[in-house]
C-alpha cells in the first residue's frame, strides 16, 4: 500500500553572511582617494607637458634660423666684343647678402668671392669683405672687381667666351663664400660654411641679361 503522507524537504541551511569590518572600508576608501588623486596628478602633468611642448613648438618655429638670402644684381664683362679684350680682362659685379630672419642676427668670418666659367675657376679674391655682423632684417651689399692677378684669363679662355657671344650668350658662376655664426639673444651657434652660387647670363655687350637680374642664388651648407 501507498503511503498517503507527502514527502517533506528539509530545508538547506543558508550560509551566514559576513559583516565588513570597519578597517575594510577604511581601506577602500582610501583606495579610491588615492587612485583619484593619481588621475588627477596624471592630468596635470599630462597638461602640463602640452602646453610646454606647445610653447616649444612656437619658440622653435619663432627662432629658427633661416640661411641667409643671396641675390645677384649686376655683372658685366667690358670689351667682351673685342678680340683682344683678354689683354686687359675684367669682370665687375655687384650682389647683396640679407638676414631675413626677425630675432636672429649673423656674424661672417671674411667673405670670398670666385667666378667660374664651364665648371674651371678663372677668378678669385680672398678679402672680398672683411669679418662683420649682419642684425636681423638687414641688408649688405657685395661688389668687387676681378683684375690683374684676381683673374686668370687666356688668349684661349677668352676665344672661348667670343665664341658663346656669338651664340648670344656667355654663361659664368660667381660664388660667394664665409664661415657664418647664428646669435641668439646672448646665445652664439657654432660655424657654418655657406656657399652661394649665381648663375649669370651675360649677352654680347658684356652685361648681364634681364633674365638673371636680381635672381637668388641657391645658398647650402659644407
Amino acid at each position: 500500500m501507498y503511503s498517503s503522507r507527502l514527502p517533506v524537504s528539509t530545508p538547506q541551511p543558508q550560509p551566514i553572511k559576513r559583516q565588513h569590518t570597519a578597517r575594510y572600508y577604511a581601506r577602500r576608501v582610501k583606495e579610491s582617494l588615492t587612485t583619484r588623486l593619481s588621475k588627477f596628478i596624471c592630468t596635470i602633468f599630462l597638461a602640463l607637458l602640452l602646453v610646454v611642448g606647445i610653447l616649444t613648438f612656437i619658440l622653435w618655429l619663432s627662432f629658427r634660423p633661416h640661411r641667409p638670402r643671396f641675390h645677384i644684381h649686376q655683372f658685366s664683362v667690358p670689351g667682351l666684343n673685342q678680340a683682344t679684350g683678354f689683354d686687359n680682362a675684367e669682370i665687375t659685379f655687384n650682389a647683396s647678402a640679407r638676414n631675413a630672419n626677425h630675432n636672429i642676427g649673423i656674424y661672417y668670418d671674411q667673405m670670398d668671392g670666385a667666378v667660374y666659367y664651364k665648371d674651371q675657376r678663372i677668378g678669385l679674391i680672398s678679402s672680398l669683405l672683411p669679418p662683420f655682423y649682419q642684425g636681423p632684417k638687414n641688408t649688405t651689399i657685395v661688389h668687387g672687381s676681378f683684375t690683374g692677378a684676381s683673374l686668370t684669363v687666356s688668349s684661349q679662355r677668352w676665344t672661348e667666351f667670343m665664341n658663346d657671344r656669338a651664340k648670344g650668350t656667355v654663361v659664368f658662376r660667381l660664388d660667394l663664400t664665409s664661415a657664418i655664426r647664428f646669435k641668439i639673444s646672448t646665445w652664439t651657434s657654432k660655424r657654418h660654411r655657406v656657399h652661394a652660387n649665381c648663375d649669370v647670363d651675360v649677352g654680347q655687350d658684356g652685361l648681364i641679361l634681364a633674365i638673371s637680374k636680381d635672381k637668388r642664388c641657391p645658398v647650402y651648407f659644407t
